[in-house]
């Protein structure tokens, strides 16, 4: 892109949840419109996009519809079908590109791209029935996780082995789906990177963030991350490597566990990501106006931490806590405007403001 997308210019996204209502508010900052394309109705996009689609990802027509109505295509998650992908595609840009989807897609095909690239991951193995899974398991052994190879998030579609485990009961469990056996890594934490690339190759990494989950669950995310500058060098690196690999457009999330035998990359997200909220409050351009910028043809944004921040994610009965949460110091609530309260379900975050950095 030679030139950024004009102003007035419609974004459109696929997803309507808190990452689409979030892309939706840095694009208007920077006086572009979004629409939405989201099959459930209600979504907490459509409180803040300039329009929305209500539609199955099967429905063609609508794709078609909202695809003319747009200037460029966007998603806020990646299992998106591919038979809407082909439609989308032929009638406008589609950011991140299509092989990011296909590798990320896919636990097994992310892996082996990741290897081919010459990074390392945990161990695993191709999964496709019973008898596979117990020749993982002699070949991997125990303790280690059985993981639907697609759509799985937030610790769905997984299920942890351990030397006692019923190999016929837990392939069950997920249904006796294509699968991936993941060894057990023994990290000392498990970090991320936000990362952002344009369509002239510019990089630009936030600090890594330590993460903390509970449940399968991301509950915080702290910066800096307790770890070494040659670490925070090496994660910034590899993110780049990814991104560059992929000739990626936009933001993506890496995370990552550290070893004492260095990084191994645990998954890759095509997309803005809950580890990368912090910026909202830590930066000057945060991760959703840097994938914004990213797609769009602007310049990337300066992605410097000017203070310390951790994320707290509010799921579930934690809305409870918002008015309290309002009357602390330094804490900045950003909430999802969702009416339903469900455990495990995301309701909003909050950044807590620890230190301003000095230097």
């Amino acid at each position: 892109m030679n030139k950024p997308l004009a102003h007035g210019s419609v974004i459109g996204i696929l997803g309507g949840g808190q990452l689409g209502r979030m892309l939706s508010v840095a694009a208007s900052r920077l006086g572009y419109k979004t629409h939405i394309f989201e099959p459930t109705s209600n979504p907490p996009a459509g409180d803040v996009a300039f329009e929305i689609t209500t539609a199955p990802y099967s429905n063609e027509e609508a794709l078609e519809r909202f695809a003319k109505s747009v200037d460029i295509i966007t998603y806020e998650f990646e299992n998106i079908p591919t038979g809407a992908l082909d439609i989308l595609e032929r009638v406008r840009p589609i950011h991140p590109n299509r092989e990011t989807l296909r590798v990320s897609q896919d636990r097994c095909v992310e892996k082996q791209f990741l290897n081919k690239i010459g990074l390392k991951t945990a161990p695993f193995a191709d999964v496709s029935s019973l008898k596979e899974l117990e020749a993982a398991v002699n070949d991997i052994g125990a303790p280690s996780i059985l993981k639907t190879r697609r759509f799985g998030y937030d610790g769905k579609g997984q299920v942890r082995l351990t030397p006692e485990s019923n190999l016929a009961e837990t392939y069950e469990a997920i249904g006796e789906q294509l699968a991936v056996l993941e060894g057990f890594v023994s990290f000392i934490r498990e970090v991320s990177v936000i990362g952002a690339r344009n369509a002239a190759g510019d990089v630009a990494c936030f600090d890594p963030g330590e993460n903390v989950h509970k449940d399968g669950i991301l509950d915080m995310t702290t910066v800096p991350a307790q770890i070494s500058a040659a670490q925070r060098m090496d994660a910034v690196l590899l993110t780049a490597k990814i991104m560059n690999a992929l000739e990626y457009v936009g933001v993506m999330g890496v995370e990552l566990f550290v070893t004492g035998a260095g990084l191994i990359v645990n998954e890759i997200a095509p997309r803005v990501h809950n580890s990368g909220h912090w910026t909202q409050d830590g930066c000057a351009v945060d991760q959703f106006e840097q994938h914004i910028r990213a797609i769009t043809g602007w310049p990337l944004g300066d992605g410097s931490r000017y203070c310390d921040v951790r994320m707290e994610n509010l799921i579930g009965q934690d809305v409870g806590r918002v008015k309290m949460l309002a009357g602390e110091k330094n804490v900045a609530l950003h909430l999802y405007g969702k009416a339903e309260i469900k455990a495990g379900r995301k309701m909003g975050h909050l950044n807590r403001i620890l230190a301003k950095e000095t230097g």
